[in-house]
C-alpha cells in the first residue's frame, strides 16, 4: 500500500472484522520470523493482524529518490499512523519491540485516539534526545557497541559490506540464549538487501546519539517527544530476562510514563527479539492488554 512517502509492504492475517492489531518488528529482525507464531495464534482468537515492513526493510521502499532516508523515531511513529490511514483503520492495538516498539510508543503518545492498547518490549522507548550525550553505565554502553560503530565511516562501510555478518553478531549478543536456525536467519537476511537499508539504519543510530540532524518535516513531532509524553492507552510492558543489550527490570522506571492501566512482566529465556523467542508470552500480553480497561 502507498502512503505519501512510502510504498509499504505488509502481511495481514485473521478475520476481516477482527480486532485491528499492528505487529511491529525490530532491527535487524524480520516481521515474518518475529510473528510467525504470534500472528496465527492471535488470528485464531479473533484478531486482525497487520505486520508491516519498516522503512528501509524488505519491499518497503521510498516513493521518491529525493526523500531524506530518515530512521528517526518520529518518522517511524508517523509511518504507523500513515499506514493505518491508508488502510482505513481508525484505532488499533500496537505491539512491538526494538524499532517497532519505538514506533508503537511514539504513535500511542502523539496520537492517543488511534491506539486501543500497547504491548512494548523494554518499556517506554521514546528517546529523550536532550540526554543523548549523557553516558549510561559502562555495562549497558558496551551492549550498544554498534550505535557507536555506526557513527563512523568505518561503520558505514562495515554495514554496507558485511550486513549479514554484522546482523549475526547482533542476534547472538542481543539474544544469547536463542537457538535460531539458519533458515530463520536467511529469511531475515532478505530484508537487508533493500537499497535504503544502510542509509536508514545509519541515520537512526546517528540521530538518537545527537550526531545527525533530523528531517525537517518531523521537527515538530520530535519537539513534542522531548517532553516525554505519557501514554494513556492500556499497556503491558515486557522484559526478557536473557536480553543481552537491554537489562531486564521490574518495570518501575517505566511506570510514570503510563497514565492508563499498566502492568509489567519479565519473561524467562527471552532475549531482545521476544516475540520470536517466546511467542506464547508475547501472545498472552496482547490478549491481556486487550482485556484491560
Amino acid at each position: 500500500m502507498r502512503t505519501d512517502f512510502l510504498d509499504v509492504a505488509y502481511h495481514d492475517v485473521g478475520p476481516a472484522h477482527g480486532t485491528p492489531t499492528v505487529l511491529l518488528h525490530g532491527w535487524p529482525f524480520s516481521p515474518v520470523g518475529s510473528y510467525a507464531q504470534v500472528a496465527p495464534a492471535l488470528a485464531a482468537r479473533g484478531f486482525r493482524c497487520y505486520i508491516p515492513y519498516l522503512r528501509g526493510h524488505g519491499d518497503t521502499t521510498f516513493r521518491r529518490s529525493d526523500t531524506f532516508r530518515s530512521g528517526e523515531q518520529a518518522a517511524l511513529g508517523a509511518d504507523l499512523i500513515a499506514f493505518m490511514d491508508v488502510l482505513g483503520i481508525r484505532r488499533a492495538l500496537y505491539a512491538g519491540y526494538d524499532w517497532g516498539g519505538r514506533a508503537a510508543n511514539v504513535a500511542a503518545a502523539l496520537w492517543p485516539h488511534r491506539c486501543s492498547g500497547l504491548v512494548s518490549v523494554n518499556g517506554y522507548l521514546i528517546q529523550n534526545l536532550d540526554l543523548a550525550e549523557e553516558p549510561l553505565a559502562p555495562s549497558v554502553e558496551s551492549g550498544y557497541w554498534y550505535f557507536f560503530y555506526f557513527l563512523t565511516e568505518r561503520g558505514k562501510k562495515g554495514l554496507t559490506r558485511n550486513r549479514n555478518d554484522l546482523a549475526r553478531v547482533v542476534w547472538h549478543r542481543n539474544s544469547p540464549e536463542w537457538q535460531f536456525t539458519e533458515a530463520e536467519f536467511a529469511q531475515a537476511a532478505e530484508l537487508w538487501t533493500n537499497p535504503d537499508y544502510v542509509d536508514v539504519v545509519l541515520h537512526s543510530y546517528r540521530h538518537r546519539l545527537g550526531a545527525a540532524p533530523g528531517e525537517p518535516r518531523y521537527a515538530k513531532l520530535e519537539r513534542r517527544l522531548l517532553e516525554q509524553p505519557k501514554i494513556t492507552a492500556p499497556t503491558v510492558t515486557l522484559d526478557g530476562r536473557a536480553d543481552g543489550v537491554t537489562p531486564w527490570t521490574d518495570g518501575s522506571s517505566y511506570a510514570p510514563h503510563y497514565a492508563g492501566p499498566w502492568t509489567h512482566h519479565v519473561v524467562d529465556g527471552a532475549g531482545h527479539n521476544l516475540p520470536q523467542e517466546r511467542p506464547e508470552a508475547f501472545t498472552a500480553a496482547v490478549l491481556e492488554v486487550h482485556g484491560m480497561r
